[in-house]
C-alpha cells in the first residue's frame, strides 16, 4: 500500500497547493513513484487532460512536478463557481449539473465519496507515494459532516497530516492553536507536524514562538518556509490574481481585463514571463489606458461578464481603443464577447436569452448544454492578425467551452485544429477581423507555444518601431526550473528526515 502524507491548512490560501507541489518534486527527486491527490477542488482555472476530462490546475502543476501526465483521478471532484452561491459540479472530468452550495453540501457531496474512494484506491495501487492536499480548513465545523476533502480523506487514506499556516497574513500561532482545538481528538491525533509558510525576516526572532508552539500543541514544527516571489508555477485560484502586478515599464504593455468570473488566467503567464512584456490585470475602477494589446480572457459566465464590461464603461473604452487601432485578442469567453450577439435559449449560463456583443467580429454564439473539452493540436497559416507572417503546425492547447459560434459573413480563421483528443481532424477555429487587429480563438494555452508567442510579440514590437527579438523564453524549461527551485527551497526549509519518519511510522490502513 502506498505511503501517504496530507497537507492541510488553517485556512484557504495558506500555500497548501505550493507545498504539495514541492513535496511531489522532492519525492520524485528522491526516486519515489509519487502522485498528487485532491479529492475536491473549487477553482475556475481548470485544465483538460488527454482523455478530455476537466480538472483543477493546481493538480496539473503537481502532476508535472511529479513527472506525470495529469489525470482526473488526481482530482475527482471539481467545483467551478458560476455565481449566486452556485457551482458547476464536475465528477471525474465531466459536468453533472449546476448546484447551489446548500444542494451540494447537504445533498450531493457524500454521494461523490464513492468516486473519491475509488480514485484513491486506484492511485494507491499504481504508486508508492501519495501527496494529498486538503481544502480550506479542517476546523470548519459547519461543513465537517459532509466533508470529503479534509479529515475524512486523511482517515480513508491512512494519511498523517501536516498543518500549514501562513505567517505573512498575521495570527499564525493563534490559527494553529485554534484549528487544533476545534478538531476532534482522533482528528487532532492525525496531525503529526506544523509548517510555517511565507515567512519574511530573521528566523532567529521567530524561534521563541516556535518553541512556544511546540510546547503548547505537542506537535513538532517541521520547518519554516520563506515567502517565495514569482515562483513561475500555475495558480488555480483567482485570489492569486491580487498578487499579480505588472513588472514595471517594459517595451510592450499588455492589458488583460479582469472580469469577475475570469477563468484559465494562466493563459497569460507565458506572456508575463517574457523579458520585454508587462502584463497587467485591469481591475474594476481602473482605466485600460493605452496598451499595446488588450486581452479579453476566458469566463465561467460570459453573459454576466459581458454585462460587467458594459455596466462599468469598459465596453465603451475597448471600442474606442479598437477604433484607434489597438489590437484585441479574445480567448474562449472573451472570443464570444467579441461577436455581435450571445444567445442562451436554454439558460445554460444565465437568465438572459440574448445579449448584444461588442460587435468586433461578425459572429453569433449560441450556448448549449453540452461542454466541449479536448486537448488539441493546431496549425497557423499566416492568419493575418497584426499582419503576422507566421506559418507553423503542432501548436498545442485545449478547449473548454459550451458555446457554438457561427458567422454571418465569411471570416479568416485564426487557426486550423488538426487533432482533437487524439483524432485527426481539419476544423477551423476562431476568427481574425478584416483589418487584422482583432482575433478570437477557443484555444486555451495558445500563448504557451514559444515560437507563436514570440511572433505575436515581435509583430507588436514592429508596430512600435522596435526591433524584433530573436530569442524567446522556453516555457517548459522555465516550468521545470521553477519546480526544482521550489523543491530546493522547501527541502532546505523543512526537516525532510522527520517527514519521511512520520510517513514510514504511520500505520497503513
Amino acid at each position: 500500500m502506498a505511503k501517504t502524507i496530507m497537507l492541510q491548512g488553517t485556512s484557504s490560501h495558506v500555500g497548501k497547493s505550493i507545498i504539495t507541489t514541492a513535496f511531489c518534486r522532492i519525492f520524485k527527486q528522491d526516486g519515489h513513484k509519487v502522485v498528487p491527490f485532491k479529492a475536491q477542488n473549487m477553482a475556475l482555472n481548470s485544465y483538460v487532460t488527454k482523455s478530455g476530462g476537466e480538472m483543477g490546475r493546481a493538480q496539473v502543476a503537481q502532476a508535472e512536478a511529479a513527472g506525470l501526465d495529469p489525470t482526473v483521478e488526481m482530482n475527482p471532484v471539481l467545483l467551478k463557481p458560476t455565481g449566486n452561491s452556485c457551482s458547476q459540479v464536475i465528477i471525474l472530468g465531466h459536468p453533472v449539473g449546476n448546484m447551489s452550495a446548500q444542494e451540494y453540501h447537504e445533498g450531493y457531496s457524500l454521494n461523490a465519496l464513492a468516486t473519491v474512494k475509488e480514485c484513491l484506491n486506484t492511485l494507491q495501487r499504481r504508486f508508492d507515494t501519495i501527496v494529498i492536499e486538503g481544502a480550506g480548513s479542517p476546523a470548519e465545523v459547519n461543513l465537517k459532516d459532509n466533508d470529503i476533502v479534509n479529515m475524512r480523506i486523511a482517515k480513508m487514506a491512512s494519511a498523517p497530516v501536516l498543518l500549514i499556516a501562513d505567517i505573512d497574513r498575521g495570527g499564525a500561532l493563534a490559527s494553529i492553536v485554534g484549528t487544533l482545538e476545534l478538531l476532534e481528538p482522533e482528528e487532532r491525533d492525525l496531525v503529526k507536524g506544523i509548517i510555517i509558510n511565507k515567512f519574511r525576516g530573521d528566523i532567529n526572532l521567530l524561534t521563541p514562538a516556535l518553541e512556544f508552539l511546540e510546547k503548547k500543541t505537542g506537535k513538532p514544527v517541521i520547518g519554516v518556509v520563506p515567502h517565495l516571489e514569482q515562483l513561475g508555477i500555475d495558480d488555480e485560484d483567482s485570489v492569486s490574481l491580487e498578487d499579480k502586478r505588472d513588472g514595471g515599464k517594459k517595451d510592450l504593455d499588455i492589458a488583460v481585463i479582469r472580469i469577475p468570473k475570469i477563468s484559465n488566467f494562466t493563459d497569460f503567464d507565458a506572456l508575463a514571463n517574457e523579458p520585454d512584456v508587462s502584463v497587467r490585470y485591469v481591475r474594476q475602477g481602473e482605466s485600460i489606458g493605452q496598451p499595446d494589446l488588450i486581452i479579453l480572457p476566458g469566463s465561467k459566465n460570459t453573459t454576466e461578464d459581458l454585462l460587467y464590461l458594459r455596466d462599468n464603461g469598459y465596453e465603451r473604452e475597448i471600442l474606442a481603443l479598437a477604433a484607434n487601432g489597438t489590437p484585441i485578442v479574445g480567448i474562449c469567453g472573451g472570443y464570444q464577447m467579441l461577436g455581435e450577439e450571445i444567445q442562451d435559449p436554454e439558460h445554460t449560463e444565465s437568465d438572459y436569452e440574448k445579449v448584444p456583443g461588442l460587435g468586433l467580429i461578425n459572429s453569433v454564439t449560441i450556448f448549449e448544454a453540452n461542454k466541449l473539452t479536448h486537448q488539441i493540436s493546431a496549425c497557423c497559416n499566416n492568419h493575418g492578425f497584426l499582419g503576422l507572417n507566421f506559418s507553423g503546425g503542432d501548436l498545442k492547447g485545449y478547449e473548454i467551452h459550451m458555446g457554438r459560434t457561427q458567422f454571418s459573413t465569411p471570416v479568416n480563421p485564426a487557426f486550423v485544429i488538426t487533432n482533437r483528443s487524439g483524432e485527426a481532424i481539419n476544423s477551423a477555429d476562431g476568427a481574425v477581423s478584416d483589418n487584422g487587429l482583432v482575433m478570437g480563438t477557443y484555444i486555451h494555452g495558445i500563448f504557451d507555444n514559444d515560437q507563436y508567442r514570440r511572433a505575436v510579440l515581435n509583430a507588436l514590437r514592429v508596430r512600435k518601431d522596435l526591433a524584433p527579438l530573436n530569442m524567446t523564453t522556453d516555457t517548459q524549461a522555465r516550468k521545470e526550473a521553477s519546480y526544482d527551485r521550489l523543491a530546493q527551497v522547501v527541502r532546505e526549509s523543512l526537516n525532510m528526515n522527520l517527514v519521511y519518519s512520520i510517513m514510514n511510522d504511520f500505520p497503513r490502513g
